[in-house]
């Protein structure tokens, strides 16, 4: 340089530097135009040694600033060329001490750029990183300078960044000032690479994204919005790599940095929703276009032979407009290019960001975006976001008893959405894989039900019963939901869900976790994917053999009612859907942990018994129990469980069916082998007086069925042996006027009792009428003696009665009947059979009232 442009920019005053840099601008445009390439880059070395790089000299360094700005104007065409001269020393400007030195630096390469443009891409990396420090820098006037320079790399990123090939990228032989015809440079230039470049940038803007200061997060949102507006970048492709910061960005107390964080991961969600739904149309117009190619060789088939008569003219006009259709969609799926069609936007890279941000301790605004995006994923891609249902059940099950209302929504939507998805999947491509394996094996169940039933008596042909016992709990699926399971679906859309991909045993384990959970919804929430993955797939979910099954005893003891409910309703479908050992071993625990647990017995074995029953069949349980019960040791413990057992099972209203069960059948149990010590102990009256009474009791109380038949044989075949032994109860004498009143259907039972208050005050005045007819000694008054005499033998004869004489009625106490003798003995003249003297006895009977 002249000396006196090196003493000008040497000067601390700007208005000299300034007129040093107008000559050095003059002095360089002569070069160029000279093309004295070694004088100019002399020039350029000689600003950035001695005035640029002169780190204890800010004067000079000024001066070498405002020297290069001045170059690079004077170069103009020619400044790509001494680009990688000029930008390095400005960019080390930055970071001076002096904030006047950083302001003239932004001034500096605010003049470069604006001569440069597209060039100045390829150090856009190094732009980018200082003006990502100097928006927060401390000096108003720095950051007024920087804003500026912000805007104008902007502008050019804007305009340049997805096309701009930089000219020394271009063959070598082509000048930059050429006037001739570039088709050749364009075609050229499309296989170089451009200025600029997404994946040279993305790694810087991952290690910034993490920053707290409020200026450079609004920085960062302001480039990430403009680089996701220029179509054919596709920053949504390298969403993953910058979304977890920009979730963090949330929760930045500075609401201009809450608003355009919001925005702009707004304007990437409807991105994705709008590239999701292209990118569906197109699949859906190429299958239609396929149905339709299908349609045409079916036709032409169909024409080739002879089935369809249609005229020459309705087929050729059926030919054309079918070439015409297939041409416009050939020409809308080639030749028309719909922006976001061919965009890959990497689904699970973003929904594990998701699901660890669920996780973090984000503020409500960044819990509220993960759940709100995972609610959209559904809808887009269900699919991708099944292999997560672990992690995603394990952070959002807690945040359905969150404090915050707009998240306890937010939350049960996630919920909701994700649980409908999974109870739409479909087992039926593993049943049409492999169906021999499953039909022999339920043909298997149905025979092992068939001898469970044989095997002992049931109380009842429920088709509950139908679905207890089999042999795995896959195969029970099959047997208690047979339309889902085993009939095949009208259309193969269940055959597209990867069903495959839900990792059923990450589930259960991260739902399990969740049983510790301290609000009451996540431990109700989690019990209820639970019994929807085992209704779902009880082969995959919740054997007895691993952890799970002791969890879910635990939980019995849980205090909050509905978990209990909720896990008692697992415990039973786990037990329906399985093989006849896993409810016996169920039961076995269940009364192991009453054992242990009495305050779990006290305060919940009446619910846990009554819910039990509604969801398994009662009689199952009460036989499981009772065989249990008779092999347990601890007498007391058994007394309490047979004690509460008779309670429910006389009280509860869940066992309301087995109550009327019991009712009308199990008198019949009478005549089981078990009762035969009972039907013995009916021939010893005189050691059980009232079983006899009972058993009438019973037969009072039933209906006319053929319990009562069978009740009433047994009872008339011994009632003769129960009267010789009962003997009759002074002064309980029952009313003659009620003892004929009986109705007509209980006739057979009444000839079997005896009026013994009737019958012996009848015997008395009977005796005493004939000792006073005796005493006269004249027989001639005698005519009613044998009527009266057969009415004595056939009131006694009806029962087991007996007499010993005329003594015998002098006896003012009763004695028993086995103790009196029979009236034929003291009168053998009435040798008449019973029918006769039934007449004779009514008449008889008359004639007496009446000489009375």
């Amino acid at each position: 340089m002249d000396p006196n442009v090196t003493r000008l920019l040497n000067d601390k005053i700007y208005d000299k530097r300034k007129v040093g840099a107008l000559e050095l601008e003059r002095s360089i445009r002569e070069l160029v135009a000279s093309k004295d390439h070694e004088r100019i880059k002399a020039i350029l070395d000689q600003l950035c040694a001695d005035y640029a790089y002169a780190c204890h000299l800010p004067h000079a360094r000024n001066g070498g600033l405002i020297g290069l700005a001045a170059a690079a104007i004077a170069l103009g065409p020619e400044l790509p060329r001494y680009l990688a001269t000029i930008v390095p020393p400005v960019l080390a400007c930055f970071g001076d001490q002096d904030a006047r030195v950083r302001y003239y630096a932004c001034e500096a390469l605010y003049n470069i750029a604006k001569v440069a443009k597209g060039e100045i891409l390829k150090y856009f990396n190094a732009i980018f990183d200082s003006l990502c420090k100097l928006g927060a820098d401390s000096e108003l006037s720095v950051k007024n300078g920087a804003e500026l320079l912000d805007r104008l790399i902007k502008d050019i990123v804007a305009e340049s960044a997805a096309t701009y090939v930089s000219v020394l990228e271009s063959s070598p032989d082509v000048s930059q000032d050429s006037e001739e015809p570039k088709e050749g440079v364009d075609d050229d230039r499309g296989n170089l690479p451009t200025a600029f470049s997404l994946k040279r940038f993305i790694p810087l803007l991952r290690e910034r994204i993490f920053v707290t200061n409020p200026f450079t997060r609004t920085f960062l949102v302001g480039w990430v919005v403009l680089l996701d507006s220029i179509p054919d970048l596709e920053l949504v492709t390298y969403l993953p790599e910058f979304l977890g910061g920009l979730l963090k960005f949330l929760s930045d107390p500075n609401r201009d940095v809450h608003v355009a964080t919001q925005g702009c991961l707004d304007r990437f969600l409807s991105e994705i929703k709008r590239i999701a739904r292209i990118q569906k149309g197109i699949t859906e117009s190429r299958k239609s276009k396929q149905g339709k190619g299908d349609g045409k060789r079916k036709r032409e088939d169909s024409l080739d032979s002879g089935s369809i008569h249609d005229g020459p003219d309705d087929l050729d006009e059926v030919d054309s407009q079918t070439a015409n259709d297939e041409e416009a969609s050939n020409a809308s799926d080639e030749d028309d290019w719909i922006p976001g069609q061919d965009v890959e936007i990497n689904y699970k890279a973003i929904l594990e960001i998701l699901t660890a941000t669920l996780d973090s301790s984000l503020d409500e605004d960044g819990l509220l975006e993960s759940l709100r995006w995972i609610v959209e994923f559904l809808d887009i891609c269900p699919e991708q976001v099944l292999p997560f249902t672990p992690k995603i059940l394990a952070h959002l099950l807690p945040a359905m008893a969150s404090g915050v209302e707009s998240i306890r929504l937010a939350a049960a939507r996630v919920n909701t959405s994700l649980m409908d998805y999974v109870v739409s999947l479909t087992d039926e491509p593993e049943i049409t894989q492999a169906p021999a394996s499953r039909i022999p094996g339920l043909g298997g169940a149905d025979r092992h039900d068939g001898a469970a039933s044989s095997a002992r008596p049931s109380l009842s042909g429920s088709a509950r019963d139908l679905e207890i016992r089999s042999p795995t709990p896959g195969l029970a699926k099959g047997v208690s939901t047979p339309a889902r399971s085993l009939t095949p679906a009208p259309s193969t859309d269940g055959l597209a869900h990867p069903q495959a991909n839900l990792d059923y045993a990450a589930a259960v384990n991260s739902l399990t976790l969740l049983f510790l959970n301290d609000h009451e919804a996540t431990r109700v929430a989690a019990l209820t994917w639970l019994i929807m993955l085992h209704r779902k797939a009880p082969r995959k979910v919740l054997a007895f053999n691993d952890g799970t099954f002791p969890a879910l005893l635990k939980t019995l003891s849980d205090q909050s009612e509905a978990v209990v409910t909720k896990d008692l309703q697992l415990l039973s479908q786990i037990s329906r859907n399985s093989e006849d050992d896993y409810f016996s071993n169920f039961m076995v625990n269940l009364l192991q942990l009453f054992s242990t647990d009495r305050r779990l017995l006290e305060t919940r074995g009446n619910l846990i018994i009554r819910q039990l029953c509604v969801s398994l069949s009662a009689e199952r349980i009460y036989r499981t129990l009772a065989d249990c019960i008779e092999k347990e040791e601890d007498v007391e413990f058994a007394s309490i469980m047979v004690q509460n057992l008779n309670n429910n099972l006389i009280t509860a209203p869940e066992l309301q069916e087995l109550r009327k069960r019991l009712r009308n059948l199990e008198t019949k149990l009478l005549e089981s082998p078990v009762f035969t010590y009972l039907r013995l102990q009916l021939l010893e009256p005189e050691k059980y007086p009232h079983l006899y009474k009972c058993l009438f009791g019973l037969l009072m109380l039933l209906p006319q069925s053929s319990a009562f038949a069978a009740l009433k044989n047994r009872l008339n075949s011994v009632s003769s042996i129960g009267y010789l032994h009962i003997a009759p109860r002074p002064g309980t004498t029952t009313p003659g006027g009620t003892n004929y009143d009986r109705p007509n259907r209980l006739k057979g039972r009444e000839e079997g009792i005896i009026r013994w208050g009737e019958l012996l005050e009848k015997f008395r005045s009977v005796q005493e009428r004939a000792r006073r007819l005796q005493r006269p000694g004249g027989p001639g008054d005698l005519n009613d003696g044998p009527g009266l005499g057969g009415v004595s033998d056939l009131r006694i004869s009806e029962g087991p009665l007996d007499t010993k004489g005329k003594e015998a009625a002098r006896q003012p106490p009763p004695v028993p009947l086995k103790d009196v003798p029979s009236a034929a003995q003291t009168k053998p003249r009435s040798g008449l059979g019973r029918p006769v003297f039934g007449r004779f006895g009514g008449a008889g009977g008359g004639r007496a009232k009446r000489g009375q």
